[in-house]
């Protein structure tokens, strides 16, 4: 037990554990969200008005670095939010989208269907855009595509998904 701004906090207790798991779910899906917007709304529509010499920046250095914080902020989201859901006692009927978790639940599950999109579209695709893995012109061009059609669908999915995530905590739906 440790004594914080005059109170204790039991680091065993299930309230506790319970916050930091939330706390935890929340940054990295910050970083997830904010990351998907930045991709969404300022680096793909940029990259037309930057001069071809200077795209290499882009294409080597920011976008796979970025793309590391994307994947992994997006599967820690996940983990954190599955973890939040299992110690509170309500990851089945979120998941089954039993009242009243069933905002929680669609919020899950757009959440899931996201992170799939992340892990197995967008980054196998961006990966032979970027040149990590070898890909011919052509291939390139239908890789970079798919990865922009997944981006986007994701970009709005997240709009209905934090609807819901904050919907069930205030009764909005």
């Amino acid at each position: 037990m440790a004594v914080v701004s005059g109170g204790n906090i039991d680091f065993g207790s299930h309230a506790w554990w319970t916050f930091a798991f939330r706390w935890l779910h929340v940054t990295v899906a910050i970083m997830w969200i904010g990351l998907l917007w930045y991709f969404n709304f300022v680096q793909i529509p940029s990259m037309s008005k930057i001069p071809d010499e200077q795209k290499p920046a882009i294409s080597k250095v920011i976008a796979p670095c970025a793309l590391f914080w994307f994947r992994w902020s997006a599967l820690l989201t996940v983990i954190m939010g599955l973890g939040l859901a299992s110690m509170n006692g309500y990851i089945s009927s979120a998941l089954a989208l039993r009242a009243p978790f069933t905002p929680i639940g669609i919020g899950m599950w757009l959440g899931l269907i996201m992170a799939f999109n992340v892990w197995f579209i967008i980054w196998p695709n961006q990966k032979k855009v970027l040149g990590i893995v070898a890909a011919e012109v052509s291939e390139k061009a239908k890789a970079a595509r798919m990865a922009l059609l997944a981006s986007r669908t994701n970009t709005l999915l997240s709009i209905p998904m934090i609807y819901c995530m904050v919907a069930q905590q205030h009764g909005g739906l």
